[in-house]
């Protein structure tokens, strides 16, 4: 028995599922966070632009939700969220805690890159109002590598025995 009465294998374990959630979601409040600095700019000239604007800042946020899904299941296939995590072998522990790399990593950069394409297109929204559309394209070029960065973790979580 290790810290706090659980295997070395779950503790290790449960670091990767918390690295997924916290890297995730530092990444999509880094990257939400750029998007309404520059939100904000543009709605204190035109404040009827503010759904789209909204819409462009949701955008990177979604890689919080990501790592949150991978933690989740990263804890329910270890038997935490069911009581059976107590016999977790560090073997398994560091199965599950590279499974959540993909996400944890891949969820980071690319929320903070995919940011700042959407602060680039806040820029086009103010200049070109009726080319908003093309900027969320480019947004959303960004978002699937965060979809393969999830793909990779619940692919792997999936195949841990």
């Amino acid at each position: 028995m290790g810290i706090l009465g659980i295997t070395s294998g779950a503790a290790i374990g449960m670091l990767g599922a918390g690295l997924a959630v916290c890297l995730a979601g530092i990444g999509s409040a880094k990257g939400t966070g750029i998007v309404g600095e520059a939100g904000t700019g543009l709605l204190s000239q035109d404040p009827s632009k503010f759904g789209k604007v909204m819409i462009l800042q949701v955008i990177p946020g979604t890689q919080g939700l990501y790592g949150l899904v991978a933690g989740f299941m990263c804890m329910m296939r270890m038997g935490l969220l069911d009581g059976t995590i107590s016999g977790l072998s560090t073997d398994l522990g560091l199965r599950y805690f590279v499974a959540c790399l993909p996400i944890a990593i891949g969820g980071c950069i690319s929320a903070i890159a995919q940011g700042r394409v959407a602060a680039g297109s806040i820029n086009l929204l103010a200049k070109k109002p009726d080319d908003w559309s093309k900027g969320m394209v480019l947004c959303i070029t960004v978002e699937f590598y965060a979809i393969l960065s999830l793909l990779a973790s619940l692919l792997m979580l999936l195949n841990i025995g």
